[in-house]
């Protein structure tokens, strides 16, 4: 707190250390539930959790804007643990370590927490602020947005009351999100019995440091899937070298870009040499292929005991023609909006051992069809290896809606604070809005946020400079709200 208590606006930056020191990681939110609901009961205004795990806030209007459309600023409370190898940090214990660089505050080898806890402190200085004028205003932040949407799920269909719903989960300062993607969780699963390990030695092969990162925001930049990745040296070392596939572990969250694998393979005691030698040879391959891209590649294998069993030959073959064909990336472009990412893929999470090889994979789409298009075609590659494959958390995109009057105020303000035009999109990434909307469809919705880059990655920071603005902008608008 000694850097980011001297940084502005300091009510927002308070309350953003003060989340940093309550553990929030995605399933473990008991601590962050209290925290915000003792908080509240400080601040002196009314704050409830409700049967979806969610805290709802609420505060009445200045005297004499009573009249005016309420508002219901919305946030998650969850955040995204990710750390760095060498990190011994307990997200379910420990307070997040923060410091200032270039003027972006970072965390120390892990998530930053940004995402979305900068919206969760917007709201509290909402809460807490003696000197706002608005109408109406709730707090909605929302449980296990990262793992699933779990919160706007289960949120019940009649406890808000707002008009106007800003959320505050956009992560460029300056562009006003008014629609964004749908998506769904693929589950891939297959059972099988563990043969005896026949080979003299074993090795223990990792890809490391990649860059990773948010597999809707930046599954457009063609970072390096970790998965996808190793597969390549698991096919060769199998066909070339006689290798054996032992253990898989790759990525560890559904929405991220993996940027890590390892994989335990046996051999015979001649090729230990070559396919040590192979792996230096991905290394280098991989170096090029992603030059512009991926900085930091690390590519190794150690020798380890033998495993006792293995991956049945045929089973093993088909996992790797799985991996190998499984789609991952961009799909196609929204036709009408080019620049923006329509479909899109993350092979995300493959687990294999002890009998049992799981996959995890999240598509995205802001179209049902093409949703509904990528979930077969990923179904069908993995079925074809005799996978048994099941969806879960499907959740619709949000429509834009051009003609929004929160909208048209935003941009208004925005010029006026700025002088510049604000930035109209639609986003690839996933946003809580379509659910919300789908329990309220009155509403009129709108996202924004301060400047945060690489979020659900050890890199993740937060522009300082960007934080003040947005903190401006959301107060003028909660006083130029209009009337009912």
């Amino acid at each position: 707190m000694d850097e980011m208590k001297n940084l502005n606006p300091a009510c927002i930056w308070k309350n953003f250390h003060a989340l940093t020191q309550v553990p929030r990681p995605s399933g473990h939110l008991e601590k962050v539930q209290q925290f915000l609901l003792d908080f509240a009961r400080e601040a002196g205004v009314e704050a409830v959790k409700d049967s979806g795990g969610n805290i709802i806030m609420r505060k009445p209007a200045t005297p004499g804007m009573e009249n005016r459309k309420a508002v219901v600023l919305q946030a998650h409370m969850d955040m995204v643990p990710q750390k760095s190898p060498e990190s011994t940090h307990d997200f379910e214990k420990d307070p997040i370590e923060t410091y200032i660089e270039d003027g972006w505050v970072h965390a120390k080898g892990t998530t930053l927490g940004a995402d979305d806890g900068l919206g969760v402190a917007a709201i509290m200085a909402v809460m807490e602020a003696k000197d706002l004028k608005h109408g109406p205003v709730e707090g909605l932040i929302t449980r296990d947005e990262e793992t699933g949407m779990f919160g706007a799920n289960d949120l019940p269909a009649d406890v808000l009351h707002g008009d106007i719903l800003m959320n505050l989960d956009s992560e460029t300062w300056g562009k006003f999100v008014i629609g964004s993607a749908g998506g769904i969780d693929i589950n891939s699963e297959l059972g099988y019995q563990e043969v005896a390990n026949d080979r003299e030695a074993a090795l223990k092969v990792t890809l490391k440091g990649l860059r990773g990162g948010h597999s809707g925001l930046e599954i457009n930049e063609g970072r390096a899937n970790a998965n996808k990745q190793m597969v390549r040296f698991v096919r060769k070392a199998v066909a070339e070298h006689g290798a054996r596939l032992a253990t898989w572990h790759g990525g560890n969250m559904r929405n991220a870009i993996p940027f890590k694998a390892e994989v335990v393979i046996a051999l015979p005691q001649g090729e230990v040499e070559p396919v040590k030698k192979l792996v230096a040879d991905c290394k280098v391959l991989l170096e090029d292929e992603f030059k512009t891209i991926e900085k930091n590649i690390e590519f190794f294998a150690e020798e380890v005991a033998k495993p006792a069993t293995l991956v049945p030959v045929e089973i093993q073959d088909n996992l790797i023609d799985a991996i190998y064909a499984c789609h991952d990336g961009v799909v196609r472009q929204i036709p009408v909006y080019p620049e923006v990412v329509e479909t899109s893929s993350n092979l995300a999470i493959i687990d294999i051992e002890g009998g049992k090889a799981a996959f995890k994979i999240l598509a995205r789409s802001s179209r049902e069809d093409m949703k509904e298009y990528i979930v077969e075609t990923i179904a069908s590659c993995l079925n074809m290896a005799g996978m048994k494959t099941v969806t879960s958390g499907s959740y619709g995109g949000w429509d834009p809606n051009p003609d929004s009057e929160i909208l048209n105020l935003l941009k208004k303000i925005y010029k006026e604070q700025n002088g510049t035009e604000g930035i109209v999109q639609v986003d690839h990434a996933g946003l809580e809005c379509s659910i919300i909307l789908g329990k309220y469809p009155g509403m009129d919705v709108v996202s924004l946020g301060p400047t945060i880059r690489s979020p659900h990655t050890t890199t993740e920071r937060c522009e300082i400079a960007s934080v003040e603005p947005f903190w401006n902008l959301l107060k003028q608008a909660l006083e130029e709200i209009p009337a009912k």
